[in-house]
């Protein structure tokens, strides 16, 4: 049976391609950095997982060893303005580590780059490609356009500018040209190239049925949404930079992802036919689907929550927290914590039910306006804000994004420890823990904050008051909807 590795398994793409594979039959190994991640993934128990990270030439060489095929997914576009050149040398440490294992295929999902004006995040797209192609190892490059799923970031972006911007203003490539793919037909072609007898070596496009323009795409969105017609003016004065900003406050997309995706949109991202796919991968059965069936698909998902990954399943990669150099040594070294706790006759069940609906569209048990502001903050400084919400309304997993949080620990009945994305002069947790004491259900609510510096100690301090506010009233509320919930 062949062996495959899927790298960044955790992420939107990865996620799905996993199932995919399994259910061809093939053996899979994954590689994360944090196993925790995909614990609650309904594969998990089905494949091997290889904790590595691709900085790493030992836990890389850990991670390929007995492997045939190797897809590569792995994407730095939210690790600052470097990233080009830090996805360049994860590549090259991939490719390297590759060729030490003999591994005989590598499959590298792309984005097309044909236009003369490329951005910068495409750029370091085609150099991940060219790293990976450094070794003698055969290199399947796929290379797709906007890629219209239930939860890809693309989706997401232009799905919240058409539902809440009747009238906008746009850069003038709104009117640039665009080879949307569905990613049930990405996924398509990924397994497909997975399965082939032999190895591969080249770049092909791949795309949809249609080539449109972005405003056409938009326009799209609203129809089969049941809206109206949008207005779209176009004006040659905003620049990518203003446009990422207005896609962080009005979209879930944050400004630090949206840049470099806005970036992209200056280029016309259509499939060249010298690089058809076509002789080696046949098309599906069912043909290539088209984009409104595409947009019909996912917004089904979104209404029934089956979304299966998300663009925000990825984990953050900033480290805040770490010390200044001019700090002293202690600083930074205390923890600060605010205790919130209670006896009740409640069952330890309605309990945990009520915390685990925390967040989204039912918000955060009391002082909402406190928070929405919190996360206006947060968007205004480039980080996630509440607007990422969850996946689901009532229940939760293990490496999730929830507004600008991320569940680090799941314990149904037990503990919900989230960590907190939003940008911190430090790093912070709000954890929820569930007992029995002598008959009685046990409700301990902490929220922990670890400061980066003095800095970091001067927040603790100048928030404690509304911690005062907030954090009470949620442990009130929470008991008081579990009380329902019992009844």
């Amino acid at each position: 049976m062949k062996r495959v590795l899927i790298t960044g398994a955790s992420g939107y793409v990865g996620g799905r391609l996993v199932k995919e594979l399994l259910e061809d039959g093939l053996n899979v190994r994954v590689m994360v950095r944090d196993s925790r991640k995909i614990s609650s993934q309904p594969w998990f128990n089905q494949v091997e997982t290889a904790t590595a990270s691709a900085e790493s030439p030992e836990q890389l060489d850990k991670a390929l060893a007995g492997i045939d095929t190797a897809y590569y997914l792995i994407h730095s576009i939210n690790t600052g303005d470097n990233f080009d050149i830090t996805e360049a040398r994860i590549a090259k440490n991939f490719a390297e580590a590759a060729h030490r294992q003999n591994v005989k295929q590598i499959i590298y999902l792309g984005g097309i780059a044909n236009d003369a004006h490329i951005s910068k995040h495409l750029k370091s797209r085609m150099q991940t490609g060219v790293s990976l192609a450094s070794t003698s190892v055969p290199v399947m490059e796929i290379r797709a356009g906007i890629i219209i799923g239930s939860g890809s970031a693309s989706f997401e972006m232009l799905r919240h500018l058409t539902h809440r911007l009747p009238i906008m203003t746009t850069p003038k490539w709104v009117v640039n040209r665009t080879q949307p793919i569905a990613i049930r037909d990405v996924l398509w072609y990924l397994t497909q190239a997975g399965e082939l007898e032999k190895p591969v070596s080249g770049i092909f496009d791949i795309g949809g049925p249609e080539v449109l323009t972005y405003e056409a795409m938009m326009q799209s969105f609203a129809k089969i949404s049941g809206l109206r017609k949008r207005w779209i003016i176009k004006i040659p004065v905003l620049t990518p930079a203003l446009s990422s900003l207005w896609i962080g406050f009005v979209t879930p997309v944050p400004s630090s992802i949206a840049k470099p995706l806005v970036n992209s949109l200056i280029s016309e991202v259509v499939a060249d036919p010298k690089r058809s796919i076509d002789a080696i991968i046949p098309k599906p059965p069912q043909g290539l689907i088209h984009l409104a069936t595409a947009i019909e698909l996912a917004l089904s998902k979104i209404s029934t929550h089956e979304v299966e990954t998300r663009w925000s399943d990825a984990a953050s990669t900033t480290a805040p927290w770490a010390k200044a150099q001019s700090d002293p040594e202690w600083a930074g070294d205390k923890s600060y914590i605010d205790r919130r706790e209670a006896m009740t006759d409640i069952p330890i069940t309605a309990i945990w039910t009520a915390i685990e609906r925390i967040g989204g569209e039912r918000g955060w048990y009391g002082s909402n306006f406190l928070w929405s502001l919190r996360g206006l903050l947060d968007r205004a400084l480039g980080g996630a804000g509440l607007r990422r919400g969850r996946r689901d309304p009532d229940h939760l997993h293990v490496g999730e994004a929830l507004d600008f949080w991320r569940v680090e620990e799941f314990i149904p009945n037990q503990k919900l420890r989230l960590y907190a994305e939003m940008i911190l002069p430090g790093k912070a947790w709000l954890q929820f823990e569930l007992s029995e004491v002598e008959g009685k259900s046990h409700v301990v609510q902490q929220a922990i904050f670890l400061p980066r510096g003095l800095g970091g100690q001067l927040y603790w301090y100048s928030v404690a008051p509304f911690h005062a506010l907030v954090f009470p009233i949620m442990l009130k509320n929470i008991l008081q909807e579990a009380e329902k919930l019992s009844k």
